[in-house]
């Protein structure tokens, strides 16, 4: 058989293609493998339980605390960053001068190139402050009598940790909310003008909605991003561990399982049962993960009617 240059391109795309599942394939092989000792002696008291107590001769392990920290921070981050991001996005393409849109998508942009220890480093010597002196201490003060609201007043704890997410989020879902807006044909908007809908009612019930699909993806990737961040949240969520972890007030300290990871991984001994419970948090963020992008999958094709790229 003759190898044509389109059939040389076909099968180099396929390779490249079956390299990402290749990749999942052995993650998650590498990770079951790994997690499989502390799997067989907790069985899902490893994934329900609230005791994280790694030293030899007294180990027990429970990742509940650690997940919901991890949905507890990703959650915050969502409901500061999503509105904020799709605030810009509007701002810049149906509002701003081409002027002023051009750098503010450039420093929007960078934002995205911020390590993430950076932020951490920022949010603990600067916002850090800021969230404990006018939010943390003013609401505890008023509603300090509702559990979600009980305060230790150092800074260090689950909201602020999720605040400094939605941060980090920013960037990446308010620019492909900015291209996704881009792409909605101005027809749409000349038409919605022509029956006298108003610039809000333009935004809202035509071009919000065409665009409604690229905007969920992107609030997925921000969700991912938010998930798996570590650096940043270990430096500001408090890394309390057992069941001081359990979030049952924004105000508290508390641990996600990429932070717990950070924490721990490197001071344990490599095929020790404290090494294997690490290595099932990692597995356990991963599926997390996974379930994450299955959802978004499901979400597009049967609520967006989204196949292949297009809108039914």
């Amino acid at each position: 058989m003759k190898l044509t240059g389109d059939k040389i391109f076909k099968i180099l795309a396929a390779i490249i293609a079956a390299s990402a599942l290749t990749i999942l394939l052995i993650t998650g092989y590498t990770l079951t493998a790994g997690s499989a000792p502390v799997l067989q002696k907790f069985g899902l008291n490893f994934f329900f339980g609230q005791q994280w107590n790694p030293v030899e001769g007294r180990e027990v392990f429970g990742i509940l605390p650690y997940v919901l920290g991890t949905l507890a921070t990703s959650g915050i981050a969502l409901l500061i960053g999503v509105p904020l991001s799709l605030g810009i996005a509007i701002f810049l393409v149906e509002m701003s001068p081409r002027s002023l849109s051009v750098p503010i998508s450039y420093l929007v942009e960078l934002l995205a190139a911020v390590p993430s220890v950076i932020y951490g480093l920022w949010g603990l010597f600067v916002f850090r402050f800021w969230m404990l002196n006018y939010i943390e201490i003013p609401i505890s003060k008023y509603l300090g009598w509702i559990p979600l609201f009980n305060s230790s007043h150092i800074g260090l704890n689950i909201f602020t940790a999720g605040a400094i997410l939605a941060i980090m989020i920013i960037p990446t879902v308010a620019s492909i909310s900015k291209e996704v807006l881009s792409a909605v044909p101005n027809s749409i908007r000349e038409g919605a003008y022509s029956i006298g809908a108003t610039k809000w009612e333009v935004i809202h019930r035509w071009v919000l909605s065409y665009g409604r699909s690229g905007i969920f993806g992107a609030i997925i990737l921000g969700l991912g991003r938010a998930v798996g961040e570590t650096m940043a949240v270990t430096m500001l969520i408090g890394n309390a561990t057992g069941s001081a972890a359990m979030p049952t007030s924004l105000f508290q300290p508390g641990q996600t399982m990429a932070s717990l990871i950070a924490n721990g991984f490197l001071d344990t001994t490599r095929g020790s049962l404290a090494s294997s419970a690490y290595i099932g948090v990692g597995l356990t963020l991963l599926f997390i993960s996974l379930l994450i992008n299955v959802g978004a999958h499901v979400v597009m094709t049967r609520v967006f009617k989204v196949k292949g790229g297009a809108v039914e």
